[in-house]
């Protein structure tokens, strides 16, 4: 059993940390301290963030090396190595965290792919083409619209409950941090040991389709280590607030407590 008894939760792109509200709850009914820092300069409500754009220039500025060392020095800052929890692009921040010999375990749900794995699903590109801000102004942040909110993130869903959550989720993006993950800034030694990792995926995930998890599982090399992935049925990339949320929830806790 993993003994650290600390959590750190890592927010993906596109959405504000509040979305782990209910996730910590739940670990916290468990016995865990945990914690779901924000990004830097998005630690307001959806609304308020939504009110700057596109005109947040200090969010808009942000790299990815800028975010990962944002939380490579919350997680250092633990009182023990924490078990590192992350979501979509917060998963490949986790998957670093790992690789550095910073946590106690990672758990990548639906992760962003490392530097290497590359996304070549048409449904990826089609979701995730448009936050690289490809002939824009890198000065301006990005803000999915809600008809790509609709493919990218909540498809399969009731048209109320899609309304429902992009009001209170999306966010305004840094094109710089987006662009950053086709960088050597997301670069992980897939060869070194780790301390217990797990990959999850969802069926109905449009841009972090399920194959492209497996590959990005697939791409460790075997040495030892506690490695594991799960595809689980039904999921899209709003995982974390599905009503099925506690079953997933249900099944880290377990994987923590055998490994």
């Amino acid at each position: 059993m993993i003994q650290s008894k600390t959590i750190v939760f890592i927010t993906g792109a596109f959405v504000t940390h509040a979305g782990w509200a209910k996730w910590q709850t739940y670990f916290e009914s468990k016995g865990y301290t945990t914690m779901a820092p924000p990004w830097p300069f998005k630690d307001a409500p959806a609304a308020e963030l939504r009110a700057r754009q596109p005109n947040d220039t200090d969010l808009a500025a942000l790299t990815l090396d800028e975010l990962i060392s944002h939380y490579v020095g919350i997680v250092k800052n633990c009182p023990e190595k924490p078990i590192v929890i992350g979501h979509s692009l917060g998963g490949l921040i986790t998957q670093i965290i790992v690789n550095r010999d910073l946590a106690a375990a990672g758990v990548a749900i639906h992760p962003v792919p490392p530097q290497g794995v590359f996304p070549y699903e048409f449904s990826f590109l089609r979701a995730g083409w448009k936050a690289l801000g490809l002939f824009t102004d890198l000065e301006e942040t990005y803000l999915m619209s809600f008809e790509d909110w609709q493919y990218a993130f909540v498809n399969g869903m009731p048209l109320e409950e899609q309304k429902a959550a992009y009001e209170a989720n999306t966010i305004p993006e840094s094109k710089n941090v987006t662009r950053g993950g086709l960088t050597s800034a997301a670069h992980v030694d897939f060869e070194k040991p780790h301390v217990p990792l797990l990959i999850t995926s969802g069926s109905q995930d449009h841009i972090m389709p399920a194959h492209l998890n497996e590959r990005n599982f697939k791409a460790y090399k075997t040495n030892g280590s506690v490695l594991e992935y799960k595809e689980f049925e039904g999921r899209n990339h709003f995982v974390l607030g599905l009503p099925t949320w506690q079953e997933d929830a249900e099944y880290i806790l377990n994987w923590l407590h055998t490994h």
